[in-house]
């Protein structure tokens, strides 16, 4: 059966009667079914809970939910707003950043400790009515991380870790003896989040970022205390998909966890929170990276002995996830996994976290887009990171019946005295077999010699460096690969990083533009990719990069840092400007300059943007 809705394009809204005989008689027609509201903006997800069928907007960017009509199912909707998470701390033994504030109505969501976090109820209006959604970015060490929205509701960036701890939806852990500061900054109730925990005395441990479960622990003498717990929100998929097989959130939808607090050589590095990154220690003292998306605070690196501290991670970006009821009875999907929507004929699996695709039988006639997480930008002098590889297949493709096995690429971290790369996305086939890869972004590095190649190349910085080619080192029969080469530096400017729709032009720090997904994929109710003056749907877009010196005004008009092609550049001083969008794969900004005097070089350069994987087929 089809769901019952008419938001759903493969509903069927009456059944057909075939009447025989001469005593036959025409039935009264059906009533048309109910619908739920209508409304635009994010990746779609329609699932069923029980007999009630749903549809989730999830954002993992900034955009808007515009509310068209309300529908037959009443005028409410539940919502989850994730900040994003603070950045591990500077030092070695640094201490774990706190979880972006949590808000949630959806019923029965609970602290570790049993309190409830569920908030009042949300009410819409038709119009169109406009909500606007920011979604946060994550801190990089050092820092908190970016407030999420939605229309009214405003969950606070996590603090971050040490020194000094910071506050905000959960605090930042402490070092040195300072104790970790508290969460739910400003408090709203039910609670955004909890506090970090101490720091040991005498250069010892550092303590774990607070959660939106629960608590940071304390450092223990050397050890690093642990992040506390993040919150399972079951919002955005089924709830009874298992959960290795959740693709939003982290280990089966669990969203804000605390970063871990970093420890001394030889001792033990705090474990993170569900969703926050671990710490580390001993001769490994580089911090696990928090899981995007989920607005986890990042691990506190850990201290070296004779060679150095370790690098704590930055905090997770946050998520914005609405839903609300569209319908009864089920639709039927041939496959599991990712987000699923209906457009054009055709059911969509977009995968913006790695997970697994599941066809009980052979699918004919499929397609699919893979798009590699970008490189993040050279820092402090560098270049603008290459955009990751774009992968199109456009069918037909048949799928045999397994369990294929999606990794959806993280972007390359900011703020990195080296290059950067993001990570390759693929899509295993074990029935076929062949494996489809779309090469990660090129990271930019401020030495005039190690930029890097990547599906899309890396710019080169503003000293001397050479900007870097477009390659993909593995093999995609059939399919189309798009990646631009990054531009050299052009006097005191650095070369802005490839895109996927072309080379960066190289001059003013301009990057590659990015391209349109293929039209599949273009559902109007949707909004996965980036705008550009050409559009909707764009992904792959290299960063622009660094501009001039100190006290030289920064005039770069920027190339695609946020995913699509004509983002803004390092002339904006605004971090959230700066990283590549989130699931488009786009590249990081390099690092502007403030020329407010006194001028400096920024702290930070723009991460890479994660990528994306989707997957269509007949409905």
């Amino acid at each position: 059966m089809g769901i019952r809705s008419q938001n759903n394009p493969i509903a069927a809204y009456l059944d057909v009667f075939s009447n025989t005989g001469t005593d036959a008689v025409t039935p009264e027609p059906d009533p048309i079914p109910p619908s739920g509201l209508t409304a635009t903006g994010g990746i779609i997800s329609d699932y069923t809970s029980g007999s009630d069928v749903y549809r989730a907007h999830i954002f993992t960017s900034s955009g808007a939910l515009l509310v068209t009509d309300l529908g037959d199912f009443g005028d409410t909707l539940e919502y989850l707003v994730v900040a994003g998470g603070g950045g591990g701390g500077n030092s070695g033994a640094a201490a774990g950043g706190g979880a972006g504030g949590l808000r949630t109505n959806v019923p029965g969501v609970q602290n570790a400790a049993g309190g409830s976090l569920t908030g009042a109820t949300f009410s819409v209006t038709a119009g169109p009515t406009s909500y606007p959604v920011q979604v946060g970015g994550g801190g990089q060490r050092g820092g908190g991380g970016g407030p999420s929205v939605f229309g009214p509701i405003t969950s606070q960036g996590g603090g971050s870790g040490d020194p000094p701890a910071g506050t905000g939806g959960s605090g930042g852990g402490g070092k040195l003896g300072n104790s970790g500061v508290a969460g739910n900054t400003p408090s709203v109730s039910p609670s955004q989040g909890f506090g970090g925990g101490n720091g040991a005395g005498g250069g010892q441990g550092a303590g774990g970022g607070g959660g939106a479960g629960a608590a940071g622990s304390n450092a223990s003498g050397a050890n690093g205390g642990a992040g506390g717990a993040g919150v399972q929100v079951l919002i955005a998929e089924a709830p009874t998909v298992p959960a290795p097989n959740r693709t939003i959130g982290a280990n089966g939808g669990y969203f804000a966890g605390g970063g871990g607090g970093g420890g001394n050589p030889n001792a033990t590095a705090g474990s993170g929170g569900t969703g926050g990154g671990a710490a580390g220690t001993g001769n490994n003292a580089t911090a696990t990276a928090a899981i995007y998306s989920t607005g986890g605070g990042g691990g506190g690196g850990g201290s070296h002995s004779g060679v150095g501290d370790g690098v704590s991670s930055s905090g997770a970006p946050g998520i914005v996830v609405v839903r609300y009821q569209i319908g009864q009875l089920a639709a039927d999907a041939k496959a599991t996994g990712g987000a699923i929507s209906f457009y054009g004929g055709k059911t969509i699996h977009a995968f913006t976290h790695s997970g697994n695709f599941i066809n009980p039988a052979q699918i004919d006639n499929a397609e699919f887009v893979l798009v590699g997480g970008g490189g993040g930008g050279g820092y402090p002098q560098g270049g603008g990171g290459g955009a990751g590889g774009m992968v199109v297949h456009e069918g037909p493709f048949t799928i045999p019946a397994a369990t294929n096995a999606v990794v959806v690429g993280a972007g390359g971290p900011g703020r990195h005295t080296g290059a950067n790369p993001g990570t390759t996305t693929t899509l295993t086939f074990p029935g076929t077999p062949v494996t489809y890869s779309a090469y990660r972004g090129g990271g930019s590095a401020p030495s005039s010699t190690g930029s890097e190649q990547g599906g899309s190349g890396a710019g080169g910085s503003y000293n001397g460096g050479s900007g870097k080619s477009a390659i993909n080192p593995a093999s995609n029969p059939g399919a189309s690969e798009f990646g631009g080469d990054g531009a050299a530096h052009s006097g005191t400017t650095g070369g802005g990083g490839g895109g996927a729709g072309g080379n960066a032009p190289g001059s003013n720090g301009i990057a590659g533009e990015g391209r349109q997904l293929p039209t599949t994929y273009q559902d109007p109710s949707s909004t996965v990719g980036a705008p550009a003056p050409g559009g909707n749907y764009y992904v792959a877009g290299g960063g622009a990069a660094f501009v001039g010196g100190p006290g030289t005004p920064a005039n770069s008009v920027g190339g695609g840092g946020g995913g699509g092609p004509y983002s803004p550049g390092p002339e904006a001083f605004n971090r959230s400007l700066m990283d590549g969008k989130t699931n488009t794969g786009g590249g990081g900004v390099g690092p502007t300059v403030v020329t407010t005097p006194p001028a400096y070089y920024a702290t930070y350069s723009g991460s890479g943007g994660s990528g994306i994987v989707l997957i269509a087929y007949p409905s």
